[in-house]
């Protein structure tokens, strides 16, 4: 029996139950009720529509990126350049390392009240001499020992430039902390420098004796190594030649 307070009637249990109850077909399409929504959502033909669109667009991707090969390619016959290599040789740090060593040693002169335009003149001759000899000395080198290589001119005033980074340190440090600062600081640069050409030059020179098939005992390749330390022990003598006059 209602309440005779109660406004409206309580519906709610009624269309319950007739939601729950099954519908029959009724000829008109729809779906019953106790059909999934995943069925009645592939029922549609727009949404079927739509899937076979996006499985065309994915196989049409697929086709571009097998047809199309996305790696960098570089030309084989051709050096690589310094921005896409960071091993490639680049006369960047080597020119402007000369340019500031020329710059500390007429520092280092003022200091010593011994500077002159003259002596700032013969310092940067002699530091371009040095490395011109160093340069024609291991090209003459590589034509007496027969050794193939891709090295050019430019590649060795390169590598041979990084040693005015560490006599630019040298120099600095003797001015701060005196001699031995000179002392610690260019000796460590040296082991450096030293261990830099040593697996530089044995990339260059000893890996295309390997591909030569020249054997790795024998007397060719031998020179070959001798050839590489003593390009490498050069630079730390050439860097205690061209700056213990600087450090006083």
């Amino acid at each position: 029996m209602a309440d005779p307070h109660q406004l409206f009637d309580d519906t709610s249990s009624a269309q319950s139950r007739a939601y729950g109850t099954p519908q029959g077909p009724s000829g008109l399409g729809y779906p019953t009720a106790s059909a999934s929504p995943q069925a009645a959502f592939l029922s549609d033909p727009v949404s079927n529509m739509a899937m076979a669109y996006g499985s065309s667009l994915a196989a049409q991707g697929k086709e571009l990126v097998d047809k199309n090969d996305w790696e960098v390619q570089y030309q084989q016959d051709m050096p690589v350049a310094p921005r896409f290599d960071v091993n490639a040789p680049d006369l960047y740090i080597p020119a402007m390392a000369f340019i500031t060593y020329i710059l500390v040693a007429g520092l280092a002169l003022g200091t010593q009240d011994r500077f002159s335009p003259d002596l700032l003149g013969l310092q940067a001759s002699s530091a371009l001499a040095w490395l011109t000899l160093e340069v024609l000395a291991i090209l003459f080198s590589l034509y007496l020992v027969t050794v193939n290589t891709d090295l050019t001119t430019i590649d060795l005033v390169a590598f041979l430039g990084y040693k005015y980074v560490g006599m630019i340190g040298g120099v600095l440090m003797g001015l701060l902390f005196g001699k031995i600062g000179y002392y610690l600081v260019l000796g460590w640069c040296c082991i450096s420098i030293f261990v830099f050409m040593i697996r530089t030059l044995r990339l260059k020179i000893l890996a295309e004796a390997a591909a030569e098939g020249v054997p790795v005992r024998g007397a060719r390749n031998q020179l070959r190594m001798y050839l590489t330390m003593a390009v490498a022990a050069a630079q730390p003598l050439l860097m205690y030649w061209l700056t213990f006059h600087l450090v006083r």
